[in-house]
């Protein structure tokens, strides 16, 4: 039998809750990762799981086939991106470029044209499910950029979700992307609103989230979030900072194009209350506790 290629080198720049994870489940398939992030906590557990911790960008994308970036927001991306030490300047031509981070489709679109003037290839490919996503490597990735280079980036992919598609050109991933935090946000909004009204009809919460998981009502969000609705623990799998950032993206790419999101807009001042009120650190269940507030009942302190 011919011998398999060699598995492409990888760089990866950010080591947060979700960016570790992933990098960690490249190393469990067998790919050589070099990694960056601006905590040290993050390249000690990077190097813990078997990768190669860098102290800049430079250094982790030095000679890398392929270099996956996974930070909060657009300011991050083109700060990573950009500049005399950023990703652009020290990635060879030819190497492929893949952004895991949700940010706007219009930041996604000057990227991919900047980083093509340089010969480097790019895919926007935002993720969904959360951190149990992550560790579990069950991922849903959308994916935008040419279908040729996302081909390329299949077998990677993979690794990191199970869901992996391409949903057409630059930015096409980032608007799936927005729709999907649209439908999450609304999910977990509805959620909390009807946990509040079954435990104030005196209702066991317990049993009727079970009936409603197994009806219509059942969504992803209503599984994975059931424990926290009913412990009120809401340790950050999604904060609710990032869902802000999200939802801001929503209202502005939906304004760009024209679509009316009347729900959405409703939905992201909700988002923007509850961190207003100090909840921005929480998971993003955590918009329980304004809907609690509103109905007058003490959401006291949140576990985090």
């Amino acid at each position: 039998m011919p011998t398999p290629p060699p598995l492409p080198r990888v760089a990866w720049i950010g080591l947060g809750i979700m960016g570790l994870p992933m990098a960690s489940n490249l190393l469990k398939a067998g790919y050589d990762v070099t990694g960056h992030t601006l905590e040290q906590a993050g390249l000690d557990r990077l190097a813990a799981a078997g990768g190669t911790p860098a102290p800049s960008v430079a250094a982790a994308v030095r000679g890398a086939d392929v270099v996956v970036t996974m930070v909060p927001a657009s300011p991050d991306v083109e700060a990573v991106a950009y500049g005399e030490d950023g990703v652009l300047a020290h990635t060879a031509p030819g190497a492929l470029f893949v952004d895991m981070s949700s940010i706007t489709p219009r930041t996604s679109v000057e990227l991919a044209g900047a980083a093509a003037r340089k010969g480097i290839r790019v895919l926007d490919a935002p993720v969904s499910g959360g951190e149990a996503g992550a560790v579990e490597g069950v991922l849903s990735i959308m994916v935008g950029g040419e279908r040729a280079d996302f081909e390329r980036a299949r077998p990677l992919l993979g690794a990191l979700g199970t869901t992996v598609v391409h949903c057409g050109p630059h930015g096409a991933g980032q608007t799936v992307k927005a729709a999907n935090q649209l439908i999450v946000a609304a999910n977990i909004q509805a959620c909390a609103e009807a946990v509040v009204f079954l435990e104030k009809s005196g209702v066991d919460l317990e049993a009727a989230l079970d009936v409603l998981g197994g009806g219509l009502a059942g969504s992803a969000v209503l599984s994975r979030k059931r424990h926290n609705f009913l412990s009120r623990h809401y340790p950050p799998g999604f904060r609710i900072d990032l869902h802000h950032k999200d939802m801001g993206i929503v209202t502005e790419a939906a304004r760009a194009v024209g679509a009316a999101v009347p729900l959405g807009a409703l939905v992201a001042s909700l988002v923007a209350a509850a961190r207003a009120q100090g909840d921005g650190g929480l998971d993003h269940s955590a918009l329980l506790r304004g809907v609690e507030r509103l109905s007058g009942i003490g959401a006291g302190r949140a576990r985090r």
